[in-house]
């Protein structure tokens, strides 16, 4: 297995892993919502009579009325299941337009906040408080948050190993902890890998470090542990990177690596399922 270098040089290592995407650039989903939000405007009265005919016939576009009111994909999701005992807006659009439409006028005043944003012209500086809030940002393919678990993944599979993904396994005397990867499985686990990737900041990055401090804490002196963690949000957090590489220092892990030195990584998975007979 892999010593543990100088952590300049580690920190050094750190990329980014998500590309800067144009905020004016659009994506196919963002196309969607355009023109279904065109087709609004081409409603005349906004009423929940005129709405609820819109709903049926535009099923597939229920999430713009969300939107409308505030409610993200998710949030319409929840809501409708609590409501209608189903997340199913197709179908509720097609057979109760209506009811639909009342409830989300009810709720959350449809058709007032319908008619209003509609004749509603929106300032450069409103354009960007909206963007500041959203969660939809256009994503690149390989880009996200999940990139580093999925190459982890793929590195797994083209060994051949036996694994599982994103869940516990289970160390000494009893105690369980948390991994993205484990071979061959949580319950007989040879070898544990945390793969966290982050490219902005915040608390997410020292809950990281916590799972991969579980992770040592509860090891057996048979089990491999590993960390795959990059991405320019940890430059930020540099005291947390520490701790993990403290944790490589004193061999209480046994490899801490980037995407740069995913060679080695694969090499070293590899020799630890080769010595635990695993290949």
């Amino acid at each position: 297995m892999s010593k543990a270098g100088a952590f300049e040089d580690y920190l050094a290592s750190l990329g980014r892993l998500t590309a800067h995407i144009d905020p004016t650039a659009s994506t196919p989903e963002a196309e969607d919502i355009r023109e279904a939000a065109e087709s609004l405007t081409e409603l005349g009265e906004v009423t929940a009579a005129s709405l609820a005919a819109w709903a049926q016939a535009r099923s597939r576009d229920i999430p713009v009325l969300g939107l409308t009111v505030g409610l993200s994909q998710e949030k319409l999701k929840n809501a409708l299941r609590h409501r209608f005992g189903t997340a199913g807006w197709v179908t509720l659009a097609r057979e109760r337009p209506a009811e639909l439409v009342q409830w989300l006028d009810e709720e959350y005043d449809l058709v007032r906040l319908t008619a209003t944003q509609l004749a509603r012209t929106y300032s450069f500086g409103e354009i960007l408080v909206a963007r500041a809030g959203t969660r939809t940002t256009a994503t690149s393919a390989g880009t996200s948050g999940r990139m580093v678990e999925d190459r982890i993944e793929a590195i797994a599979q083209d060994l051949g190993l036996e694994y599982e993904t994103r869940t516990q396994f289970l160390g000494r005397n009893g105690q369980t902890a948390p991994c993205d990867l484990v071979v061959p499985s949580g319950g007989n686990a040879s070898i544990a890998v945390a793969a966290k990737g982050f490219d902005s900041t915040g608390s997410k990055l020292s809950d990281a470090v916590t799972e991969i401090e579980k992770m040592a804490s509860v090891r057996l002196p048979r089990q491999y542990i590993m960390a795959v963690v990059d991405g320019i949000g940890w430059k930020s957090r540099k005291s947390d990177l520490r701790k993990l590489h403290r944790l490589w220092e004193r061999e209480e892990i046994d490899g801490l690596y980037t995407l740069a030195s995913f060679d080695r990584f694969r090499d070293d998975l590899e020799e630890a399922a080769k010595l635990r007979g695993l290949l």
